[in-house]
């Protein structure tokens, strides 16, 4: 696909200083840039590399123009360059991903219900009594199971299985290889070995809602495990089950949330952090990464550790912690004295 400067201006609402006719095909770092590629200078830091990038187009925030112009590539000057280098980035990405049409072969049920311009990957499978709304792509090898709604403008990716009875709003993405319904993590002790609970609830995602790659959702034993509007999810994350996750909720690679555990608005969780179940995390909470949450947590609160403390507390902890071996020699010396 290839842009002039004059119609990328004219998606950004942007002012061409330089060759409105000149060609781009692809987008590139401003020190790597080359021949054929759009770039942006949104920031203070990078202006050393205006005058030595090879890329023909910059994308240039009205605050950063030099005054001298005429040995730089053209460039097309906009309120905030980094805003519309974003706004770029998904109008190109929405064209890259583009499809339409089943492709061959797949199943579907008869009594799925399909709504326009869909796009069904081969090798995909669409249970009895789904609901698939318009515009959502479903790519190859994607498992739907029985029941399930899927909303408008979705990406089910690569591989990815969404269990029966599950439902995902509108405008969500689902990743390659990520699970969403599997059974939660029930198991019954007793003398002979562990009987299976069964897993007999759901899961529902929200509205504007991501999900990594190789991400597990787990279904609730009843009732719905909840992932609410806004939501994001990085990689290689576990959900159990019954968790409910609430809205804007942002949570990094590798973390752990056990079952039954409720997660307010606006919470940022750090990668590898591990959070026990039956817990109650406030609104708005900042959990480092690799902590161990054990305990409620209050709104607004800053967690940091194993077992995780206030994360100011933990850094004036680690300030002695660090220390430890040189003030346990020094005390055994004054044990010593004080023997002698």
């Amino acid at each position: 696909m290839e842009f002039s400067a004059e119609q990328i201006a004219d998606l950004v609402n942007g002012i061409v200083i330089g060759d409105p006719t000149v060609i781009v095909s692809y987008i590139s770092k401003i020190e790597d840039g080359t021949p054929g590629t759009l770039t942006f200078l949104g920031g203070e830091k990078y202006q050393n590399y205006l005058k030595d990038t090879k890329a023909s187009i910059v994308l240039i925030s009205e605050n950063f123009i030099p005054k001298d112009t005429s040995e730089l590539p053209t460039m097309i000057v906009v309120k905030d360059a980094y805003a519309s280098f974003n706004q770029l980035l998904r109008y190109y990405n929405d064209l890259r991903t583009h499809k339409t049409g089943i492709e061959d072969p797949v199943f579907i049920s008869k009594s799925a219900i399909l709504g326009q311009d869909l796009y069904v990957g081969a090798f995909s499978y669409i249970g009895n009594n789904v609901k698939i709304n318009d515009h959502t792509k479903i790519f190859p090898q994607a498992y739907i199971g029985d029941n399930v709604t899927i909303g408008e403008n979705c990406y089910i990716g690569p591989g990815a299985k969404i269990y029966n009875d599950c439902t995902i709003g509108n405008r969500c993405v689902i990743h390659a290889g990520t699970v969403v319904g599997g059974d939660g993590f029930g198991f019954e002790p007793l003398a002979e070995g562990y009987q299976k609970v069964p897993q007999l609830g759901n899961v529902i995602i929200e509205d504007d809602v991501e999900v990594g790659s190789n991400c597990t959702i787990d279904r609730a034993t009843i009732g719905s495990t909840i992932i609410r509007k806004g939501v994001k999810l990085d990689n290689l994350i576990q959900v159990a089950h019954n968790v409910e996750i609430g809205e804007h909720t942002v949570v990094a690679a590798q973390t752990g949330i056990a079952g039954s555990t409720k997660i307010g608005n606006w919470v940022m969780i750090g990668g590898q952090a591990g959070i026990a179940g039956h817990l109650k995390i406030g609104d708005r909470v900042i959990i480092q990464g690799q902590s161990g949450v054990m305990a409620d947590v209050e709104n607004h609160k800053r967690l940091f550790g194993y077992p995780a403390i206030d994360y100011l507390k933990y850094q004036k902890s680690f300030i002695y912690f660090k220390d430890l071996p040189k003030l346990v020699s020094r005390l055994k010396k004054i044990e010593e004295k004080l023997d002698k």
